[in-house]
């Protein structure tokens, strides 16, 4: 059905809105470029704005929205080429590949010699038939790499002078802290070295629960530190170490998920984390977020980067690893730790969240995809996701579950806050993103949530950007080819 004809004077206008939505777009402002192509389509709906809108929407990780979006364009121009683009995207990033591909196929027909949409095809053809054919051999899946790897038949090169493993492989503190000197001048550890401690990781991380209870230790010197989403800003985590120590007994470290992804230095900041929580398995916890899977690191960078760096049996390590981390902590009893947010149901129990299954990928429903997908709304019940997949629950859905399980806060992150931080749902809620200028463009703040015993309540600490080298974010991704249009 055709839009209804629109004056000059309201065209004029409508057009200035895209120019000025656009200018945001190029500066990464991608909530301000929403905003003014939504006050553009008001006055004249278009394929054009629909799409740059849906854009917009997949560079904020909206996919749901970017598809509702890209299809509206469609529904306007049946042969606007770009809303194909970002509707195939929307569906490959959330690993819908059988969409994708029949948008792709659909996009050949009306450009048949782009030689662009040919590749984006065959990609989504090949992701297809690699689903269909790990799903006809998993009864007969070889061992873990972990438990097949041998170490021993691994050197370290003669030349290499940097920080090495205790006897036995142990991670001692004086290994970690060469480490991070000598990743900071970003320098390579030896392979051996990196497979040794991933196979140590994997082993502590399979004796764990889906769920796991934190104490805080009685010191009154001791706190608890809650990390958000650190994205591969691995300058950004050493300034964190340098605000608040280092891991250690006497200051645990909780990382609430998507450590790596998006920044360029997601091995480090990735690797860190891991090294430090089998140097202090007791004291350093580690969440399982959305970019801890298979699907975002291929599309944002993290399989890239440890490809450039080390090779395909790190990279598997490290998927066995993402795998088996849990999917939330509970600390002192109180303060529930997960990385999205709440489930689509009501009636879930903190022993539900200890029974999710671990060692694959995560499923497409239920409360081990909604625990690492969904977002807070400011109204109560509960909506669809702006992402396509988990849920937007309001602060009636927090208080019910807090009043459920006899907690009485939820820590979660995955979303950018402009301090770092936000209490949300009067109180009961908080955001914590630790990530400053996000990707090198958002202006954000970073922040972290420390906890003591005695009291437990939250405080907030927060701390801005600093240097890093000359490396843009993203470096090492392939998007595959989706969306740079």
């Amino acid at each position: 059905m055709a839009a209804d004809p629109v004056s000059s004077a309201t065209q004029q206008r409508a057009d200035e809105l895209k120019g000025e939505a656009n200018k945001y777009f190029g500066q990464a402002q991608y909530a301000q470029a929403i905003a003014v192509y939504s006050d553009a389509i008001e006055l004249s709906p278009s394929a054009v704005l629909y799409s740059n809108r849906a854009f917009a929407h997949l560079r904020t990780e909206a996919f749901g929205l970017a598809i509702e979006d890209a299809r509206k364009a469609l529904a306007l121009d049946p042969r606007y080429v770009k809303a194909y683009y970002r509707l195939g995207s929307a569906y490959v990033a959330l690993n819908k590949y059988r969409h994708a591909l029949k948008v792709f196929k659909q996009l050949a027909k009306l450009a048949p010699k782009d030689r662009d949409v040919r590749t984006k095809l065959t990609l989504c053809e090949k992701e297809v038939k690699r689903a269909a054919f790990e799903a006809a051999i998993a009864v007969e899946a070889p061992k873990p790499l972990s438990e097949t790897l041998d170490l021993d038949s691994m050197t370290i090169p003669d030349n290499y002078e940097g920080p090495r493993l205790g006897d036995g492989d142990e991670v001692t503190a004086d290994f970690i802290s060469g480490m991070l000197d000598w990743m900071r001048d970003e320098k390579l550890l030896p392979k051996r070295i990196v497979a040794s401690v991933l196979v140590q990781l994997k082993r502590i991380l399979a004796s764990l629960p889906s769920l796991v209870d934190v104490d805080i230790p009685e010191d009154e010197q001791t706190y608890m530190s809650v990390l958000g989403d650190t994205h591969g800003q691995f300058y950004d985590l050493l300034n964190i170490f340098k605000i608040n120590d280092r891991p250690s007994p006497t200051r645990p470290y909780l990382w609430n998920g998507d450590l790596c992804d998006r920044g360029s230095w997601s091995f480090e900041t990735t690797f860190t984390a891991f090294a430090y929580k089998v140097l202090y398995p007791q004291s350093v916890f580690i969440n399982r977020g959305n970019h801890e899977t298979q699907n975002m690191n291929k599309m944002y960078g993290f399989e890239g980067e440890v490809m450039k760096k080390y090779d395909a049996n790190i990279m598997a390590l490290f998927t066995e690893c993402f795998r088996t981390l849990p999917y939330a902590h509970v600390i002192e009893k109180k303060v529930l730790v997960v990385h999205g947010g709440l489930f689509k149901d009501d009636g879930v129990k903190l022993d539900d969240i200890r029974k999710i299954p671990r060692g694959g990928e995560p499923p497409e429903s239920g409360i081990g995809s909604d625990i690492l997908w969904s977002d807070p709304q400011p109204f109560n019940g509960r909506g669809p996701s702006k992402r396509g997949v988990g849920l937007s629950f309001g602060p009636d859905i927090t208080e019910r579950f807090l009043k459920d399980n006899n907690l009485d806060l939820v820590i979660r992150s995955h979303e950018v806050r402009e301090e770092g931080f936000l209490e949300e749902h009067d109180g009961k809620l908080i955001t914590v993103f630790s990530a400053p200028n996000y990707c090198d463009q958002m202006g954000n703040k970073g922040a972290l949530i420390r906890f003591r015993k005695n009291n437990m309540k939250p405080d907030p600490v927060t701390f801005e950007a600093v240097p890093h080298p000359d490396l843009k974010p993203m470096a090492y991704a392939s998007n595959l080819g989706m969306f740079g249009l």
